[in-house]
């Protein structure tokens, strides 16, 4: 017999004390890293935000203990599943799997890049909705023609897929090329837009 069967709780009653941790947490300024976890139309993503905006956005292949270890070891450990604080990305990636947001207008934290991969990562929202560039073309946008591979590079390591649009760059001849959330995703999410590939 464990203590549970002596002291059952109501999953309601759990639910309600987890709430008034996430308060008592982000009140004792105890938070560092907020995150949930959403059902979307290419999988299960993690999302996760600091104050400064939205931090992280994983797919269910990375493995979300690992992506969580890793923004323990980065950012900060205090990380606390905390979907209240993610209600309006949320909210828009919602609106974008029904088809309805183009543009995700929400704060973002680019820590987890830096330097080249930041400065191609920062570029990507400026390929509309509907569109694709050749990561060779990516590479001219940002001032660096002969950088073509490390645009690749940058675009594999972007910790913000779907917000910041990398799946909307494919190789010279059409082609996919790698997506983090893999090539079934990265297709779905062209398919989404209307941008199509080969």
């Amino acid at each position: 017999m464990n203590d549970q069967d002596l002291f059952p709780i109501e999953p309601d009653a759990l639910e309600r004390l987890h709430a008034r941790l996430e308060v008592s947490a982000a009140e004792a300024r105890l938070l560092d890293v907020a995150y949930r976890i959403i059902d979307t139309p290419v999988g299960q993503l993690l999302l996760a935000a600091t104050d400064r905006g939205l931090l992280r956005v994983a797919f269910e292949r990375e493995g979300f203990d690992e992506v969580l270890q890793t923004l323990a070891t980065r950012v900060s450990p205090r990380i606390l599943h905390s979907p209240s604080r993610l209600d309006q990305a949320t909210s828009q990636f919602e609106e974008y799997f029904a088809g309805r947001l183009h543009h995700f207008d929400l704060p973002l934290d680019h820590r987890l890049s830096s330097g080249f991969r930041q400065k191609v990562q920062q570029y990507l929202p400026r390929i509309d909705y509907g569109h694709t560039l050749s990561y060779r073309q990516v590479a001219e946008q940002v001032g660096s023609p002969n950088a073509t591979r490390a645009v690749g590079t940058a675009c594999a390591t972007n910790p913000l897929p779907v917000v910041v649009p990398c799946h909307r760059v494919l190789r010279s001849d059409g082609h996919l090329g790698g997506y983090i959330g893999g090539l079934e995703a990265k297709s779905a999410l062209l398919t989404l837009e209307g941008a199509g590939s080969r």
